[in-house]
């Protein structure tokens, strides 16, 4: 891997990420709304670039500069927990995000498939198995996509890389990583990995901190036998208990 392009690098798991990819070895180019906003990373770092932008903004030629430079995309982009951000617009932030970098990358034609990596929730149900959660979870999941647009945002993601971009794409192989409950921690701890959730994500959430989601994130990146065992797929990552 040469190089990756972090979205919402400035958040409380994307900063993570960008420090933990970095430890890695791996070069970073972060798009964030406001460079100031990046508060918790060394930005002094020769394999860091942090680009000032909003990703709904940026033009797909300027994009396409920054992606050729890379072969991952990794998206920890989020509604802030703001009236303005639950409600407000961009009502469709990550999906619309996805949904420009797929369509950039077809646009360069590079010789190599990028790896999409996305962030998404348990919330949310992979259709391709299919999963079917409980009636008290689906019951509660059909009332917040009427009252939570982000809910709604998190599903349209998703669904465009397994409906979209499928199994088979010419350019993309992608995932998207489904934490429960997210929390705080220092470092990484021990944590499972499942093809789908193993709890009630409304009633029984278990709980995934975020340092162990970067970290999950940073090794699809980096490890090949890791990414063909969950490329095309939607992972479920809890902590152990």
């Amino acid at each position: 891997m040469k190089k990756a392009l972090v979205l919402g690098a400035s958040g409380a798991t994307g900063h993570l990420l960008v420090e933990i990819l970095l430890q890695k070895g791996i070069e970073v180019i972060a798009i964030v709304r406001h460079a100031n906003s990046v508060t918790n990373i060394d930005k002094s770092q020769p394999n860091l670039q942090i680009i000032e932008a909003e990703i709904s903004e940026i033009s797909e030629s300027e994009l396409a500069q920054y992606l050729r430079e890379c072969d991952a995309v990794l998206s920890c982009l989020g509604h802030n927990l703001t009236f303005k951000g639950l409600f407000g617009h961009p009502k469709r932030l990550v999906s619309d995000a996805i949904k420009k970098v797929a369509q950039t990358i077809k646009s360069i034609n590079m010789d190599y498939k990028f790896k999409i990596i996305l962030m998404n929730t348990t919330g949310n149900s992979n259709r391709d198995i299919p999963e079917k959660p409980p009636f008290s979870q689906r019951l509660v999941i059909s009332i917040l996509r009427l009252l939570l647009p982000p809910h709604v945002d998190n599903e349209k993601a998703a669904d465009f890389l397994r409906i979209h971009i499928g199994q088979n794409n010419n350019n993309i192989e992608w995932t998207a990583v489904r934490p429960d409950t997210l929390i705080n921690a220092d470092r990484v701890s021990a944590y499972d990995i499942h093809t789908s959730p193993i709890r009630n994500a409304i009633f029984d959430a278990g709980s995934t901190s975020r340092i162990n989601v970067a970290d999950f994130m940073s090794e699809l990146a980096v490890n090949s036998e890791l990414w063909n065992e969950w490329k095309g797929k939607m992972p479920v990552i809890y902590n152990q208990a």
